[in-house]
């Protein structure tokens, strides 16, 4: 298959476009910049865009097979000041926009665009479970991933398959939220954070790439898919699994309060919120989880 890749050299895309290219699958990765002179030019091609000025190579667009769009401004980096904010929202909505509108136009169009959003989708919601029909939350990044989704309806009218992939923290020793808990923890200075209630619906980097696979081949997949494991945990949980397989002591929580004066909003939305998901279009569509527990993913990951 011939697949368009946005986001090539994030924590997501550049395991995807690596798991491509051994697939023996023709990748083009829409970069802008310096993009092209990524390491993985040997093996696959480069087109550019600029979604901040409205720029791409539409051209290069035409006759590929699928679409994968990844790209987005990182939520987890810096407080999030007012321009944060603008920036984490902009990013994905008018870059969604931007690639959606040109699919749509060109004549030799993908049959499928899987598009990233978030489990953000759904808000602080407690233990209430969660599947892709459930409601919307009404914080900050509910509304973004809510313009995020909706921004790829140009895509959607055009006749292309839109999967809306609702991804949850994806675990890599090599980025992403547990490269960041690594060094604490490793330390013996890790601990909950809060009350430690809230549940943290997580999924593999591995099982990540699997899933946008699978979401291209599986035509019976349209609109909302949660890109999480099927067991949800919650942070007190998470911390003890996380502490076992290093072997370390768990005995440094973290209060609310003190969350709130180093990270701000940030805090309340990322590590605070608690989102009890399930990946029920995933199972019924028989995806194969590689890592459907938590412990299992821990040692694989940290090579336990």
């Amino acid at each position: 298959m011939k697949i368009i890749v946005t986001g090539s050299t994030g924590l997501i895309g550049s395991a995807l476009v690596s798991s491509l290219v051994a697939d023996n699958h023709s990748v083009t990765r829409l970069v802008r910049g310096s993009g092209a002179q990524a390491p993985q030019d040997q093996s696959t091609r480069a087109a550019q865009w600029n979604p901040e000025n409205g720029s791409i190579d539409a051209g290069e667009l035409e006759g590929h097979d699928a679409a994968v769009h990844l790209a987005g401004e990182s939520v987890a980096d810096g407080r999030w000041t007012d321009d944060k904010k603008k920036r984490i929202r902009d990013s994905r909505v008018k870059g969604t926009r931007l690639l959606t509108e040109t699919l749509a136009r060109v004549a030799a169009r993908p049959g499928v665009l899987v598009c990233a959003s978030a489990i953000g989708f759904y808000g602080n919601r407690g233990a209430e479970v969660l599947r892709e029909d459930s409601a919307s939350g009404s914080d900050f990044l509910s509304e973004v991933c809510r313009a995020w989704e909706a921004a790829a309806e140009p895509a959607r009218q055009s006749g292309i398959r839109v999967v809306n992939l609702r991804i949850g923290v994806v675990l890599s020793d090599h980025g992403g939220a547990l490269a960041k808990m690594l060094t604490p923890f490793k330390m013996g200075v890790g601990g909950k954070i809060g009350s430690g209630d809230q549940y943290m619906s997580w999924i593999a980097l591995d099982d990540i790439v699997g899933a946008i696979k699978h979401a291209i081949t599986i035509e019976s997949l349209d609109g909302p898919v949660n890109g999480v494991a099927p067991r949800p945990v919650t942070n007190a949980e998470f911390t003890r699994a996380l502490g076992g397989v290093l072997g370390r002591p768990t005995l440094f929580p973290v209060p609310a309060f003190a969350a709130r004066l180093a990270f701000g909003e940030m805090a309340d939305a990322l590590l605070l919120s608690s989102a009890r998901v399930e990946p029920a279009q995933l199972q019924s569509t028989d995806y194969r989880f590689s890592y459907p527990e938590l412990e299992g993913a821990l040692q694989h990951i940290l090579h336990k």
